[in-house]
């Protein structure tokens, strides 16, 4: 059912992440579910000039469908499909909208398959990890998302739009001025429950998402230097959600910038599964810090946990060229840290920033 925040929702996106210009080729990617805000979202391209190519899957951004990766040949899988691989390399800007009706529908599916699948496409989707191309990933609230948050549909709801609907011009204010901290700093040092964690970024700079490819926004992130992570970090906080499969009880021991041990009190097996797909899926290609006070609990939804103020989190394997990463992979898994707990914290240089989840600069 339409909501009256869906056109705000829409013009958010389309006028003031994208920025659309008249005459772009704009790819609108959904989820059934996502009817209403799709609609508004072509009619806001359409008021801004441009052509809106409304591409509908019913499961994530690629428009296969699960049963054809489970079928196809691996030989054909490997290939991307010309027309959409010409979609993807020449399209002005991009939006997805995911709408599941089950959020669990790639857990059976072979992680060798998704990984192949998402290999062939890496060269054609390289534009929006350099963000060469303006594209934005975002949700609509189903009762499948709501019942991962354990919350009622309406609770889940007014939850989405909160975090969303924000005075990002603050909010962006807010964290450039504790960003330029870690922009200034030669290592980051994380600590907490089962953690102590060393990295850097010296010579890189964090990226404050305030409107830009991911709604909501509310953090900052960048790249850290690749054989910089050395420690082991242990995110028994949450469990990690990925492709469909939650892990449990995760930890990792770096040396050197590489996961040279890890486990799982549930589901190790995927996850040594994953580590193994190649040589980057081993090394950090992303440090991200969760500072939008609209989301205040774990949802099982790494849109929204990642961004959970209080939060850090890190994403093993494909990295942003744009920040300085030179790490690639066929997966992006992002883990989220919890460090509001009391004796958490985060140090730059020595130097403690952030104490139990509270800026101290």
């Amino acid at each position: 059912m339409a909501d009256a925040r869906d056109r705000t929702y829409a013009e958010l996106i389309v006028n003031d992440c994208l920025r659309v210009e008249p005459g772009w080729q704009v790819l609108v990617g959904g989820n059934p579910q996502a009817r209403p805000l799709l609609e508004e979202l072509c009619a806001a391209i359409g008021r801004r000039g441009a052509y809106a190519l409304l591409r509908v899957s019913f499961e994530g951004f690629l428009p296969q469908s699960l049963r054809w990766v489970e079928a196809v040949p691996m030989e054909v899988l490997a290939k991307p499909a010309p027309l959409f691989s010409h979609e993807l390399r020449t399209t002005d800007a991009l939006v997805f909208v995911s709408a599941p009706d089950n959020t669990r529908s790639a857990a059976e599916l072979d992680p060798a398959r998704m990984g192949t699948l998402q290999a062939a496409y890496r060269p054609d989707t390289a534009r929006m990890m350099n963000h060469d191309v303006p594209w934005v990933i975002c949700q609509y609230p189903t009762a499948a998302l709501a019942q991962e948050a354990g919350l009622s549909s309406e609770a889940f709801a007014e939850l989405l739009y909160g975090a969303v609907l924000r005075d990002w011009a603050a909010e962006g204010e807010r964290m450039r001025r504790v960003s330029a901290h870690f922009d200034a700093a030669s290592e980051i040092r994380i600590v907490g429950a089962g953690t102590d964690l060393r990295l850097s970024l010296e010579g890189r700079t964090m990226r404050v998402d305030a409107l830009g490819a991911n709604l909501p926004g509310g953090e900052f992130f960048g790249c850290p230097i690749e054989d910089s992570a050395e420690g082991e970090i242990s995110f028994g906080d949450f469990p990690a959600v990925y492709r469909g499969r939650e892990v449990g009880g995760i930890r990792l021991t770096f040396a050197g910038g590489v996961v040279v041990d890890a486990s799982a009190e549930t589901n190790e097996e995927y996850l040594l599964q994953t580590l193994d797909i190649d040589e980057g899926a081993r090394r950090l290609g992303e440090l991200g810090i969760g500072c939008n006070p609209g989301i205040t609990r774990y949802m099982k939804n790494t849109l929204f946990d990642e961004k959970m103020d209080g939060t850090v989190h890190l994403a093993l394997g494909n990295s942003y060229t744009d920040l300085g990463g030179v790490n690639t992979s066929a997966i992006h898994w992002d883990m989220v840290k919890d460090l509001r707990p009391p004796g958490s914290r985060i140090e730059l240089d020595g130097v403690v920033v952030q104490q139990d989840g509270a800026w101290l600069v």
